[in-house]
């Protein structure tokens, strides 16, 4: 898996807490009405399956995710308190990864830095903003004093 997407992982592969355990139906409970059967003229919705369909080779995207929230949230739970708001380092340990400048200047390469791998504060900064862009092509709602 790319550093990229082991970055979106860690934020959009996280479940949301529900806000109540659901209870058990009931015996007595209403049964849903059964789905209408399709005419046999009207066409079946695509399937992504099959050539020709939307979406044709990817999976769902997340949407209207408030990524910072969840930063925020996973940031309480740390042991100790990142600056992921401005840090790739930071980012990348909150979402349980080696921030190594080795590992870093593979996601360099993966998104297309073509800077000096040696500037690492440029190189950090780039990536940065890149992944952040990469979040919300992705879904994720971040504050709009974020960096684009």
């Amino acid at each position: 898996m790319s550093i990229l997407g082991k970055i979106l992982g860690g934020i959009f592969g996280r479940k949301k807490p529900e806000a109540a355990p659901r209870p058990a139906p009931s015996a007595t409970a209403p049964q849903p009405a059964p789905a209408p059967t399709p005419s046999p003229s009207a066409s079946p919705p695509p399937n992504p399956g099959q050539p020709g369909a939307a979406g044709l080779g990817t999976s769902p995207q997340p949407q209207d995710v408030d990524v910072a929230a969840m930063l925020d949230a996973m940031n309480d739970e740390a042991g100790q308190r990142l600056n992921w708001r401005t840090s790739i380092v930071d980012l990348m340990k909150l979402v349980g990864m080696e921030s190594s400048l080795a590992e870093r200047r593979e996601l360099a390469d993966e998104l297309g830095y073509d800077g000096d791998k040696g500037d690492t504060a440029a190189m950090n900064m780039w990536l940065h903003r890149q992944v952040l862009t990469r979040i919300r092509e992705n879904g994720g709602q971040l504050p709009a004093d974020l960096a684009d």
